[in-house]
């Protein structure tokens, strides 16, 4: 019994799902999508139904492996084997310390409504956004129940603005608000094609209850769960408070507004709120970092105990927690970070994080090619069922596939470049494990 205490339960396996994938994105995306029309809303529900498609992949693989730590990355290399285990597990590592990087910069960024010398000195917005990271590192090396209780309390946190603009503004709506169905100058395809990719990148992180799976307390119940209901529960926010600013701000005041949900919010309770709702978007921004620097210790960890990463990252202290995994991505995290406020590299900070989305795309479509392989692999099925296993796997991947497309040529090209440049490394640790037999 005192083992299970030590481990996540269901509300914070949970709070993960939900906390990783509610960032500060949430807060600024519906100013994005005002350009498009209201087939911005069209893209949430595609996204949506691709979300819930991969979430459940992933929940049935937790039932097949449910003590397998990695969550995608395990799931490819049982599947697929250790190259497509190890080529996930590095594109994902790299994806989780820049998108930490752009989390940092995000709560620097809220942040700034209190105190403006965020917004206009590079110093102090540095210092602000290395001492969250080091911060959450150091909670993160006290235990994953200490980091799991912190993940927990700043996502109820962070979701009370959400529902409280989402709820409240409904009774707000003014139907003349709502833009055109497209206002692009696009094809109405290409324009849903692009408003899916720009909200599924607020979906990433749904597979995360999978990531520490060996130590979530009765990981085959679970697991499933916090993933489903996690995936749920953002999508109901994500869409209701979408449609929520489109009803209350006019299309053009809003695609120019820097700061969406508070604008809502002032509409709605009065001008206070604003400070109320940046808050909101600061503790999102804090959780999110929290929850996915937790996620770049597990990565690691995971990969470096099937010996196809360096040992030092599977080091744990005393709590169990790869401190040393975390610390090498909290110093990776802080340079890309740093870059952002270094004018010469400000660009290359921006691109680099863009092009990092496909990395975490690459997995969610190999553990959709990995779920039916292990699916049929695991027991013979019926017919039907086998048809059923098949055509859900083949969604999942067409969905991701079309996600990828979205992306962009630019960023499809520069992140397969970067995908295989882990190939010499992952041949460099081949060669060292042939020399030690």
């Amino acid at each position: 019994m005192a083992k299970t205490n030590r481990k996540l339960g269901l509300y914070t396996s949970t709070s993960l799902v939900v906390g990783n994938m509610i960032g500060a994105g949430i807060f600024l995306m519906p100013a994005t999508l005002a350009t498009y029309g209201t087939v911005g809303i069209a893209g949430w529900l595609c996204a949506a139904t691709g979300a819930i498609l991969l979430a459940k992949i992933f929940s049935n693989l937790s039932k097949i492996m449910p003590l397998a730590n990695g969550g995608p990355y395990a799931y490819s290399r049982e599947g697929l084997g250790n190259f497509a285990g190890f080529i996930v597990a590095w594109g994902y590592w790299i994806s989780v310390w820049c998108t930490n990087a752009a989390i940092a910069v995000s709560l620097v960024s809220a942040l700034s409504t209190f105190f403006p010398v965020l917004a206009t000195s590079s110093i102090a917005a540095i210092g602000t956004g290395l001492s969250a990271i080091w911060l959450l590192t150091y909670i993160n090396t006290l235990g994953i129940i200490t980091s799991g209780i912190v993940q927990l309390f700043t996502t109820i946190l962070k979701i009370i603005p959400l529902l409280a603009v989402g709820i409240a503004g409904i009774f707000f709506i003014n139907t003349h608000h709502f833009p055109a169905f497209n206002t692009s100058n696009t094809s109405t395809f290409t324009a849903l094609t692009n408003t899916t990719a720009l909200t599924f990148f607020a979906f990433l992180g749904m597979e995360c209850a999978t990531i520490p799976a060996a130590n979530v307390a009765n990981p085959t119940v679970t697991i499933p769960k916090a993933t489903m209901l996690g995936t749920l529960l953002t999508t109901f926010i994500y869409i209701l408070c979408s449609v929520v600013m489109m009803g209350i701000i006019p299309a053009d005041t809003l695609s120019h507004s820097v700061t969406p949900l508070a604008d809502a919010a002032v509409i709605i309770y009065g001008p206070y709120a604003a400070y109320f709702v940046s808050a909101g978007a600061a503790i999102a921004a804090f959780g999110a970092l929290n929850g996915w620097i937790l996620i770049q210790g597990q990565v690691p960890a995971a990969i470096a105990t099937d010996k196809l990463f360096p040992a030092i990252f599977k080091q744990q202290n005393k709590k169990g927690v790869p401190a040393t995994g975390i610390i090498i991505g909290s110093i990776l995290v802080s340079v890309v970070m740093t870059m952002n406020y270094t004018k010469s590299l400000a660009d290359q900070f921006k691109f680099l994080i863009l092009l990092t989305t496909l990395t975490v795309l690459v997995p969610y479509l190999l553990s959709a090619t990995a779920y039916v392989i292990l699916e049929l692999k695991q027991k013979k099925h019926p017919p039907a069922k086998t048809f059923k296993i098949m055509l859900h796997g083949l969604l999942a991947f067409t969905f991701s596939l079309w996600a990828v497309a979205g992306s962009g040529e630019e960023v499809v090209y520069w992140g397969f470049i970067l995908l295989m440049a882990g190939i010499p490394f992952y041949a460099w640790i081949i060669i060292q494990q042939n020399k030690k037999l």
